[in-house]
């Protein structure tokens, strides 16, 4: 094998495992919510008596 495939495998087997590192850590996450939750917003003041027709 020539060094210009070595570096080729080398690359591909480093970005395989940063997708699936990417892929595990959102699908086994500690959080109880995703990234773009808004878990801090006091939803209490909501009038829920309303209803869309």
């Amino acid at each position: 094998m020539n060094i210009q495939a070595i570096i080729i495998i080398v690359l591909f087997i480093a970005a395989v495992f940063y997708v699936g590192r990417l892929l595990y850590k959102n699908l086994f996450s500690k959080k109880s919510c995703g990234s773009n939750c808004k878990c801090g917003v006091n939803f209490s003041n909501i009038d829920t008596s309303k209803q869309l027709k």
